[in-house]
C-alpha cells in the first residue's frame, strides 16, 4: 500500500521560508517521481513541481526561482524548500506519487 506523509507545513509572514517534507513508503522510491501539489480555498488543486532523483526538477511559473526540490532516496523522503513566501502561496500542500496522495500539510503565508 503506498503511504505518503506531509510535514514541515505552518504560518509564516510574506517573505518568510518553510521547507516542507513528504516520506513515501509501499512503493520504489528511487525509480519514482514525486511531486507536489497545492490547493487554496475556493480554488482548484494546482501543480507546484515535480522531482525525480534530484536530478530532474520542474516548477510551476509561479513558484520558479523561489522553491527547490530534491529527494533523499536513503531516507524516501522528497523535499520543497519555499522561499520568498508570499500571500498567494497560501494552501494545503501535498505530496504525489502516481494516482496517490497524501493527508497534505497546511501553509499559511500571512502577516
Amino acid at each position: 500500500e503506498v503511504q505518503l506523509v506531509e510535514s514541515g507545513g505552518g504560518l509564516v509572514p510574506p517573505g518568510g521560508s518553510l521547507r516542507l517534507s513528504c516520506a513515501g513508503s509501499g512503493f520504489t522510491f528511487s525509480s519514482s517521481v514525486m511531486s507536489w501539489f497545492r490547493q487554496a480555498p475556493g480554488k482548484d488543486f494546482e501543480w507546484v513541481s515535480s522531482v525525480f532523483n534530484s536530478r530532474t526538477t520542474q516548477f510551476a511559473n509561479s513558484v520558479k526561482g523561489r522553491f527547490t526540490a530534491y529527494t533523499d532516496n536513503a531516507k524516501n523522503t522528497v523535499y520543497l524548500t519555499m522561499n520568498n513566501l508570499k500571500p498567494e502561496d497560501t494552501g494545503l500542500y501535498y505530496c504525489a506519487v502516481g494516482s496517490n496522495r497524501g493527508q497534505g500539510t497546511q501553509v499559511t503565508v500571512s502577516s
